[in-house]
């Protein structure tokens, strides 16, 4: 359907980690109004597309988005209101003609974001349909997502000295939507007891998860099978298995290393020190595993464990279309990550999905370590049928209010089906 955009806003918010994000709203000519909150980053892969932000240190110390907000309110506004748009693809692509740098480091990513994801909100709106079912790409089942909660945090995300970055929950053995976030609940309240009577603190990071003063990852997995353990759940695929994200960019040196709790390891020993973890622990998913510009390890890490575990590619895929593509072609990783302010649109998003889709490649929607209320990867997640979806810990309102409009959609569709696809499971 066609539509016309009468009226385009943003306003600069706050992300959860108190810094500047922008909130856009948008109206068309029918009065139909939506708006979206934009997602930020704190580990970032090099290539993703260019957050813009104001530099001026007597604000947020250069962090404000006093600019990009101008360029939605000026630029972006003139040119989506100069014409009726036929598609969200339409309208993607003129913004991004627009930017005209390849990477939206002209107007911002996060401007351009901002304005397609409350495109595409008001679009499904006028159309009269769930954000899920306008964003259903053509042939595809829709389906409940696998949660992963990110319990344990470390790297960038937590003040502890833990170099791997994220430790989650996936409940792939739940039945039902409803029962996997159930589950991951119950285990993270018993991770905080165990922690706590282990003597931990049971601060949190960045996503919600707990930060205590735990340098070996090895250390961090045996508390988290006992939470499992605890909460009386089994720990493995039939239960509750473990995901990683060891974000291994923030740690590998400019001698081609990585230094985990001080000991400087080659590609070589961290594809044997995962190969060790997947043999002691119910891993079945490790993101980010070497780092993004460790291309030879990258391809060896998949030929070591990819007909294994997921291998699931971020700061080296940045949700980027053609990187994805030479990717599959290299044999590196066997999944992507998928985060819409990486890429900068939901149209190319969707691209991403559909190249995994037709390659035989996984992909998890994702969260960002910055986040906003807004609760569109949810629908993304299920519109895309791919299975999972990570964000953050069964705590905290901006990560809490993804998985309650997960619960929502499994609530008003019960005939959607749940869990990972059939080529993941």
């Amino acid at each position: 359907m066609s539509i016309t955009v009468a009226a385009l806003d943003a306003t600069e918010i706050l992300d959860s980690r108190g810094r500047p994000t922008l909130n856009v709203t948008i109206r068309l000519a029918d009065g139909t109004m939506a708006e979206a909150g934009v997602p930020s980053g704190a580990s970032t892969g090099t290539r993703e597309a260019v957050e813009l932000r104001d530099g001026d240190d007597g604000r947020y110390g250069g962090s404000g988005v006093q600019d990009a907000r101008a360029h939605v309110r000026g630029e972006l506004f003139d040119l989506l209101r100069s014409r009726t748009w036929d598609s969200l693809g339409d309208a993607d692509r003129a913004m991004n003609d627009l930017d005209g740098t390849g990477n939206k480091s002209r107007l911002g990513a996060n401007a351009i974001i901002g304005c397609s994801l409350a495109l595409a909100r008001a679009q499904a709106h006028a159309a009269g349909q769930e954000l899920h079912t306008f964003l259903a790409p053509a042939g595809v089942t829709p389906r409940l997502p696998v949660p992963h909660f990110n319990v344990l945090n470390g790297g960038v995300h937590a003040p502890n000295p833990l170099d791997f970055q994220g430790f989650m929950i996936a409940p792939l053995g739940a039945p039902s939507l409803p029962e996997a976030i159930q589950a991951g609940a119950e285990v993270y309240t018993a991770l905080r007891t165990h922690l706590h009577e282990a003597g931990h603190a049971t601060g949190l990071g960045d996503e919600g998860g707990f930060a205590p003063d735990i340098a070996q990852p090895e250390d961090a997995l045996r508390i988290i099978v006992a939470a499992i353990t605890d909460a009386g759940y089994t720990p493995g695929r039939e239960g509750i298995a473990i995901a990683l994200d060891p974000a291994a960019s923030e740690f590998r040196q400019k001698d081609g290393t990585y230094l985990v709790a001080g000991e400087a390891l080659t590609s070589a020993d961290m594809i044997a020190r995962y190969e060790q973890i997947i043999a002691d622990f119910p891993v079945w998913s490790i993101e980010d595993g070497l780092g993004e510009d460790d291309t030879a390890g990258w391809q060896q890490l998949t030929t070591t464990l990819g007909n294994r575990i997921q291998l699931v590619g971020d700061d080296n895929f940045v949700t980027n279309p053609a990187i994805i593509t030479q990717a599959i072609k290299d044999n590196i990783a066997n999944a992507a990550l998928i985060k819409v302010n990486q890429i900068g649109t939901v149209t190319e998003t969707l691209q991403a999905m559909t190249i995994c889709r037709d390659a035989g490649y996984a992909a998890m929607v994702s969260h960002r370590s910055g986040e906003t209320p807004d609760t569109f990867i949810a629908d993304l997640a299920v519109a895309t049928g791919c299975g999972q979806i990570k964000s953050g810990a069964p705590a905290r309102g901006e990560r809490v209010a993804k998985y309650n409009r997960l619960l929502a959609i499994a609530a008003s569709h019960p005939e959607l089906p749940y869990g990972l696809t059939d080529k993941q499971a």
